[in-house]
């Protein structure tokens, strides 16, 4: 579904991913350079990361535009994006930024819950509307948001993590029906246990022990997913959750 004024014009096709210095977002940065787009990369604060991230895709000739800005800050979203979407609309949003801040509920403070679902869900809310009337007016775009495991089977110790993961489940699901005929495709993509910072501390030789599949997964195993959910081959599919979590959740 790409945008024929661009393909006319030879305009490169854009990908914008939140979170997106390191872990599945890089990893989904790259995969999506590889596969042509230039990048609008998001990121809070790891400059480093993020620029090692646009070394990386710029050695694949393609462009990469760093985006350092709180996802679930209005009016730093409308800073930074508001420029760029002035002219341009990018033809696949990636809505990936998010964190866990795990503890029992009963402990938990409300700077906990918050900071985690804000950035889940209200960073989804407003980077999702920055770009969505412009892909309704061309007619075309992608949407993939990255849930998880958790917010379909809910796990102990992220309630927090687990309610984020789960909204963002029922926004697919909403902003799908409501975009559909506008030619927006909206999909979700729910990893497991992947090998990232997220799971660093955690005792993995337990975790291997209930994915049915004998490993924790890799960064490229969810990028290779929404590559293929941005490509004319997944032209009929919308609404969906996809889980890359070998076996974990079925």
């Amino acid at each position: 579904m790409a945008n024929m004024a661009q393909i006319e014009k030879n305009v490169p096709k854009i990908a914008l991913i939140t979170g997106a210095s390191r872990g599945i977002g890089a990893a989904i940065a790259i995969r999506l350079a590889q596969s042509g787009y230039d990048i609008w990369a998001n990121y809070r604060s790891n400059h480093e990361a993020a620029n090692q991230l646009k070394n990386e895709i710029t050695k694949l000739g393609k462009n990469c535009t760093l985006l350092p800005f709180d996802v679930s800050n209005e009016e730093q979203v409308k800073k930074s994006l508001s420029p760029l979407i002035e002219n341009t609309t990018p033809d696949v949003l990636v809505n990936n930024a998010g964190f866990n801040k795990d503890t029992l509920l009963m402990w938990m403070s409300v700077e906990e819950w918050r900071s985690v679902t804000d950035v889940t869900l209200l960073g989804f809310f407003l980077v999702t509307k920055a770009v969505l009337l412009g892909m309704m007016r061309r007619k075309s775009g992608r949407i993939i948001n990255i849930v998880s495991t958790a917010g379909e089977s809910g796990l102990p110790g992220q309630t927090n993590y687990s309610a984020a993961k789960a909204g963002l489940i029922g926004a697919t699901k909403s902003l799908a029906k409501e975009v559909i005929k506008k030619g927006v495709l909206v999909n979700a993509v729910a990893p497991g246990f992947i090998e990232t910072e997220m799971v660093e501390n955690l005792p993995k030789d337990e975790i291997v022990k209930n994915i049915p599949i004998g490993r924790i997964g890799w960064p490229k195993e969810v990028a290779g997913v929404v590559d293929f959910l941005c490509s004319e081959d997944a032209n009929y599919i919308v609404g969906q959750v996809i889980s890359v979590n070998g076996g974990l959740y079925m």
